[in-house]
C-alpha cells in the first residue's frame, strides 16, 4: 500500500483524534502532520502485528502526549521568565480551547469538560478519548494502548469515576 493511500485513508481520523486530545485546531494540524512524517519514515518498520490503523493511532496518541508535555514545559519555563522579569515570550498562558465541532453556545461547557479531562492522568484521558469520543471498541483501544480489553474496561470505569469527581469539584458540589 502506498503512503498516499495510507494518508488518504487515515488523515481525517488522525486529525480528529489529535483535535480531541489537544482541543486546538492548529496544534491538531501540526501533530497530525508530525504523525504522518513519522509514519512515512517508519513504514518499513511496521511489522503487521496489529492493524495498520492501530499502529498509526498509537503514534498519534504518543505524539499528542509529547506535544502536551512540551506545552507544559514551555509554560513552566515561561512562568519562571515572567517571575524573574525576562522579556522572553515563550509562555503563552493557558491553552486556548479551539474545537470547530463545538457550537459557540456550547464552547464554555465543553471547555470546562475538556479542562476536567485534561486534568486526568494520561492513561485515563487516552481511554476516554479513544472509547467515548473516537468510538473505538475496547479491543481496538487495548491494541492502541498496548493493553488487554479487560484492563481497558477497568481503566475506563476508573477514568469515568475520576472524571465525574473532577466535574463535581468544578461545579462546587
Amino acid at each position: 500500500m502506498s503512503f498516499d493511500t495510507i494518508y488518504q485513508q487515515h488523515a481525517d481520523k488522525v486529525y480528529s483524534l489529535c483535535l480531541h486530545y489537544l482541543q486546538h485546531t492548529q496544534d491538531a494540524q501540526d501533530v497530525t502532520q508530525e504523525v504522518f512524517v513519522t509514519v512515512h519514515q517508519s513504514l518499513h518498520q511496521f511489522q503487521h502485528q496489529s492493524a495498520l490503523s492501530t499502529w498509526i493511532y498509537r503514534i498519534a496518541v504518543n505524539k499528542c502526549i509529547d506535544h502536551l508535555r512540551s506545552r507544559k514545559r514551555k509554560r513552566r519555563l515561561g512562568l519562571l521568565f515572567s517571575v524573574f522579569g525576562s522579556d522572553d515570550n515563550t509562555w503563552d498562558g493557558a491553552p486556548h480551547f479551539d474545537h470547530p465541532g463545538v457550537l459557540a453556545e456550547q464552547k464554555e461547557s465543553m471547555s470546562r469538560l475538556f479542562e476536567c479531562i485534561n486534568a486526568l492522568p494520561e492513561n485515563y484521558k487516552t481511554v476516554i478519548i479513544l472509547s467515548k469520543m473516537m468510538k473505538k471498541s475496547q479491543v481496538e483501544v487495548a491494541e492502541i494502548m498496548g493493553s488487554t480489553p479487560k484492563a481497558v474496561e477497568s481503566l475506563l470505569q476508573r477514568a469515568k469515576l475520576a472524571l465525574q469527581k473532577k466535574i463535581n469539584q468544578t461545579e462546587g458540589n
